[in-house]
């Protein structure tokens, strides 16, 4: 039996893994919000192509890192599509440097997206959530969240901190039939990814027992599976999804 259409919200979803993820929950028959910040184009042509195919989508512009910002997109979301059931915390940015060198606005603005941005976007929606006995919160971190990385003290700590988070609201919410859960993906061919040296990806892929990067499509399934009915006992859960780079 097919799920209950439900309304998504996707942050950072006009691209790699986000855009993966809303294609396969529109796929599943969910209304999805999808939000961005600085790809708007992407953002509108990802948004024809769900509703070309029968499904239902919306385009919300916000950085999460702003919680006003946040604040009106929720509101924006919930006027186009209804109240927001499953939110997926995907949006997220780097800013690498060894530690010695970084500035203190390196550090700050990647806390304040990634961490900040999750806890805005939560606490936006776990209320309605809860009144109504369901729902589903998807937080999309990294594996250096658990292990560290080198040139990324910044990045690391901030997926470290939404793990934590993931652990105590799920034990907060968990009798009103709502999940908090995470998926942690290694390294992924994304953009990001893509970018890297040549040297960086081999000295990378010596670590990943799998032998290659993955694909956001494999980490959207993840998701979509957490979201689903048939995850209704996975809760405060961390699933790496990472080739095994973590093991």
């Amino acid at each position: 039996m097919a799920d209950t259409p439900r309304t998504v919200l996707i942050t950072g979803a006009s691209r790699g893994i986000g855009k993966a993820a809303a294609r396969r929950l529109a796929a599943a028959g969910h209304r999805i919000g999808i939000n961005y910040r600085t790809h708007g184009d992407e953002a509108e042509d990802l948004k024809k192509e769900i509703t070309s195919a029968g499904g239902t989508a919306f385009t919300v512009q916000a950085d999460v890192g702003d919680k006003d910002q946040v604040k009106a997109m929720i509101d924006a979301t919930i006027e186009a599509l209804g109240p927001i059931e499953i939110m997926v915390n995907n949006a997220g940015i780097i800013d690498d440097t060894l530690f010695m060198r970084m500035k203190d606005d390196q550090f700050e603005r990647v806390m304040q997206v990634n961490t900040f941005g999750t806890y805005y976007c939560s606490r936006a929606v776990i209320a309605p959530m809860v009144s109504a006995r369901w729902g589903r919160i998807i937080n999309v971190t990294s594996v250096v969240g658990l292990r560290g990385n080198a040139g990324q003290v910044n990045y690391s700590a901030s997926k470290g901190a939404i793990h934590t988070f993931t652990y105590s609201l799920a034990k907060e919410v968990a009798r009103r039939n709502v999940t908090v859960n995470a998926v942690a993906p290694g390294y992924v061919e994304t953009a990001t990814v893509n970018d890297l040296k040549d040297s960086v990806k081999e000295q990378v892929m010596g670590r990943i027992f799998a032998n290659r990067f993955g694909q956001p499509d494999e980490i959207a399934a993840a998701i979509a599976f957490i979201a689903s009915e048939d995850a209704a006992y996975i809760n405060g859960e961390v699933l790496r999804v990472d080739g095994g780079l973590a093991i």
